[in-house]
């Protein structure tokens, strides 16, 4: 796609710059160059060409770049989940196995990353460069990104958008490693368990299965398969449940209300800190629906 993107620019730049010398040459003052009136329905045919033209080269780039996007908006299914902390002014990233890091993030070649990231504070952006890759990190909300690494080797990490006096030191490192050697490091990293693991235990103790297990008395949402389904709201609208709706309803439960159910979940906003939130809505996206 960019490679198409970057020929077809090349084109449109060699075109128009070898007409401006040609015309610059060809009517040039002095020259003999016929420079009569061009009859005005040549005029307007000439026009509409060209204004037609532009239109379907628009549209037609439009459509080719937007199909490009949509095919890969979504992760693979196989993709290797990482949590990522945005704080003034560092980052954390937490692997699937409990494995932590701190200003870094090492990844395995050739096989997709998708990263599930949230800020603790305020508004920053995780933008690597080499990448060409660029998403904003937003306190509330978990917003993802995926990508795929072509070649091993150290690559920068910025913040890109202004998060407060200490932004230009918001620095780290994206460290792609191939299979064996990034699995011979996560093995020796320390880690506390997954996250999914965690979110298993954090389930129970905190409650959420004394209402949202099948057999529970009160009325709540079945949560088996919940990953990825729609959700009609009570409010009309339809979502589908990503890392983001799950984390909102999490801890703002009252902002979406499932159709049908009474608004008495709690609010975990600030009993659960973003590690917690992060261990359970890993969980929830293992659960598989039962149709039994």
């Amino acid at each position: 796609m960019f490679l198409v993107m970057v020929v077809f620019s090349g084109f449109i730049v060699l075109l128009v710059a070898t007409l401006v010398i040609v015309f610059s040459i060809r009517f040039r003052s002095g020259s003999r160059a016929n420079r009569h009136e061009v009859r005005r329905l040549v005029s307007r045919e000439v026009e509409i060409a060209w204004t037609a033209a532009t239109a379907f080269g628009a549209m037609f780039f439009f459509w080719f770049a937007s199909a490009h996007f949509l095919r890969h908006a979504a992760a693979p299914v196989d993709a290797m989940e990482v949590h990522v902390e945005a704080k003034q002014w560092m980052w954390k990233a937490t692997h699937e196995s409990g494995a932590r890091e701190l200003g870094s993030l090492h990844v395995p070649l050739g096989r997709a990353t998708i990263l599930y990231m949230n800020s603790q504070d305020v508004i920053h952006s995780f933008f690597v460069p080499a990448f060409r890759l660029k998403q904003d990190v937003v306190p509330g909300m978990t917003t993802t990104m995926w990508f795929t690494p072509t070649r091993t080797g150290s690559f920068h990490l910025f913040c890109a958008e202004y998060c407060g006096t200490g932004h230009s030191t918001m620095l780290g490192e994206i460290v792609v490693m191939d299979e064996a050697a990034f699995a011979a490091w996560l093995e020796a990293r320390p880690g506390s368990g997954s996250l999914v693991d965690a979110g298993r235990v954090l389930f129970t103790e905190a409650g959420c299965a004394s209402c949202h297990d099948p057999a529970s008395a009160v009325h709540a949402p079945d949560l088996r398969g919940i990953y990825g389904r729609p959700v009609p709201l009570a409010d009309g609208r339809i979502v589908t449940a990503d890392a983001a709706y799950l984390q909102d309803s999490i801890l703002q439960p009252d902002r979406d209300v499932v159709a049908g159910f009474d608004p008495i979940m709690p609010n975990f906003s600030g009993l659960l800190d973003e590690d917690e939130v992060a261990g359970l809505v890993a969980w929830l996206r293992t659960l598989e629906r039962d149709d039994g």
